[in-house]
């Protein structure tokens, strides 16, 4: 994710905020004004944001002062001009008590808000640091935009406030929120890293004019849907202004990958990803005391092999534990220049690379053109995305959220950088919805009926999914080393190894799971409609997913859309094979042989059940097959009528 959420409380302005991030992370000097401190620091001054600035007589755009800072998030949520308001009533004869109230946005709260951290991926904030002034302005202007859109969908979408007894009563904060955002150019590591804190305030004007708190619980609720929908603008805006296109990369072995910008060396990343390094270096002897720990009885304490959600707390605790202390901060100018220094000496990257970046990147971004399509099929991004929730969440429960969220990631890796029209990411939402969704929502509350808290599941049939594999349960002793596969014993600590210095056995990991289980349900849908007569052409679906190493030759027009087509190489394998070791093509789809021939083998069983079917039931009548969710969007690709997207045109 390239958003975080943390909340604000009253007390911490004082020690952290108004100390240090809106000085750019370092550390403000005793008794200095802020705009002050800020020059020093040699970061932009911090600027209002949000359609309900209105209501507090402030305009966007407009500078933030260190008082009304203090007063809307460090005293309990008053009005940024409270001070003024409050001489003002004191003036005209009112009591103290009666002049503070009248600076009070409602009621005093000590949650006085949320700090949103904006991030581009590595390879967007790289062409930022190390491109000319020009594709700086250009990145950040797009930087901006991106905020400025996914502010406008928490206030249209997600933000409400709750009012009655015990907050059962919710409303959109009609007028917007208000948000302060602040400039930071660098990570504690010293490298490249271009991101916004925005501080969001909690307070929302109701219909009624009376001020109230904005639940913070849905703001968490959304964090991944507001990540997904960032990075899609974000990469949009900069591949469209720069010409550029985006690839799918892999950060963690078996986790979801990542879009990042074509033609930008994984080495590059690399280089800026030294507190990444230490992190991982803590990690293996975290992961080694987790599974051979054991309890006073000799009992094993935990599990002996590493899942999700332990290793993402275990990853947590190794981040705590190498937190370097934050530098001093420098000018942009001055850092720029430090950053292209240091790559050209330790990256090991051509010098020539990094000094025409993005010339690589648009040369990268034509031959990825040139062979993937813009198709966006709103049918087959429906069963990709309910597929993937439903095995990403823990016992197939998901709430719409989570379908908006794998939309958007599903778009991303679709379009390649391409913008796309509003809305199709809530279509896709709806065609999952109404067609593989089932609704299991047993409200007994006000909030158990709204649409964003209805419960739901797929309506797969379970036995024909890949299950997941147990862990195993033999526990190693402390000199022996974890079991590699259930059920085989513990083979001993290979002489001069130290703790992390072996694989410590995990789970797999669910996004590995649920790939197999999106191509599986969209195989059974191909076969299924194919004995009708109307196959579903998934190659330009599926291609517009894949590498472009990876990509088949074009094929031949199909003279006959009413005949099933025949078999189809869709992966070079001389290609897989020469690119297994990569970090950015063949891992992004986490592709191996095993798998392809496990693949292989579900795909001609269900060819073979759907012939079997056919000669049962050939006249059966077309209501009785589940058809895909019709979309008149230009970008809705419908299969079975002939497009620009299919043959030789579209370069597959």
């Amino acid at each position: 994710m390239t958003v975080d959420i943390r909340v604000i409380r009253a007390g911490q302005m004082y020690r952290y905020y108004l100390r240090e991030t809106v000085v750019g992370d370092g550390r403000r000097p005793a008794r200095t004004p802020l705009r002050a401190a800020q020059e020093q620091a040699g970061v932009p001054a911090g600027r209002w944001m949000g359609r309900g600035l209105g209501a507090l007589g402030l305009a966007p755009g407009e500078e933030v002062t260190e008082a009304q800072l203090r007063n809307l998030f460090g005293e309990r949520g008053r009005h940024p001009y409270a001070d003024q308001i409050e001489a003002d009533r004191l003036a005209a004869g009112d009591s103290p008590k009666q002049a503070y109230k009248a600076g009070a946005l409602g009621r005093r709260v000590v949650v006085t808000g949320v700090d949103f951290v904006f991030r581009p991926q590595p390879t967007i904030y790289l062409l930022w640091a190390l491109g000319d002034d020009e594709t700086r302005r250009v990145i950040e202007a797009a930087h901006e935009r991106a905020i400025e859109r996914v502010l406008e969908w928490i206030e249209d979408e997600v933000a409400v406030i709750r009012y009655g007894k015990d907050g059962v009563y919710r409303v959109r904060p009609p007028g917007g929120l208000v948000a302060a955002r602040f400039r930071h150019y660098e990570a504690r590591s010293g490298r490249p890293l271009l991101h916004d804190h925005l501080l969001l305030s909690v307070k929302g004007q109701r219909l009624d004019g009376k001020w109230g708190s904005i639940h913070t619980l849905a703001l968490h609720e959304n964090t991944v849907a507001v990540s997904a929908l960032y990075n899609e603008l974000v990469a949009s805006e900069v591949c469209e202004a720069l010409g550029l296109a985006t690839e799918p990369r892999t950060v963690t072995p078996g986790r979801r990958p990542v879009m990042e910008i074509a033609g930008v060396p994984h080495e590059l990343i690399r280089w800026t990803a030294r507190r990444s390094d230490q992190i991982a270096a803590c990690l293996d002897d975290l992961e080694h005391e987790y599974v051979t720990a054991v309890e006073d009885n000799g009992e094993l304490k935990f599990l002996p092999v590493v899942s999700e959600r332990a290793r993402a707390k275990l990853n947590q605790i190794a981040a705590r534990k190498t937190r370097p202390p934050k530098q001093k901060t420098r000018p942009l100018a001055q850092l720029r220049e430090e950053w292209k220094e240091s790559a050209i000496r330790t990256a090991k990257v051509a010098v020539g690379v990094i000094n025409s970046l993005l010339e690589y990147a648009r040369a990268a971004a034509a031959a990825i053109r040139a062979r993937v399509a813009a198709v966006v099929d709103v049918a087959l991004a429906a069963v990709d995305v309910a597929a993937t929730v439903f095995v990403m969440n823990e016992g197939g429960r998901f709430h719409r959220r989570h379908l908006l969220a794998e939309a958007r990631r599903h778009l991303a890796l679709v379009l390649r950088g391409r913008r796309r029209d509003p809305g199709l990411d809530d279509r896709i939402v709806a065609a999952a919805i109404s067609t593989y969704c089932l609704d299991i929502s047993e409200p007994k509350t006000v909030r158990g009926l709204e649409s964003g808290y209805r419960l739901y599941t797929a309506r797969w049939d379970l036995s024909d999914l890949p299950a997941r594999p147990r862990p195993p349960t033999p526990a190693p002793g402390p000199d022996r080393q974890p079991p590699a596969d259930p059920g085989e014993p513990a083979a001993p600590r290979p002489s001069g190894q130290d703790a992390g210095e072996w694989e410590i056995p995990r789970i797999p990991l669910q996004h590995e799971r649920a790939v197999i289980t999106g191509v599986v349900v969209r195989e059974k849908l191909r076969t299924t409609t194919a004995v009708r007569g109307r196959s579903y052409d998934v190659a330009a679906h599926q291609q517009a997913a894949m590498p472009e190493q990876l990509l088949a030759p074009p094929a031949a027009e199909v003279e006959h859309d009413d005949q099933e087509p025949g078999h189809r190489e869709a992966i070079d394998m001389t290609a897989l094979r020469a690119l297994r070791e990569s970090r950015t093509d063949v891992e992004a789809l986490d592709l191996t042989a095993d798998r392809l021939r496990h693949l292989q083998d579900a795909f001609t069983k269900a060819a073979d059940d759907s012939r079997v079917r056919a000669d049962r039931h050939t006249g059966q009548h077309d209501a009785d097959v589940v058809r895909p969710v019709r979309q008149d969007d230009q970008q809705a690709h419908r299969p079975q009528e002939p497009g620009p997207h299919r043959g030789r045109e579209a370069g597959h």
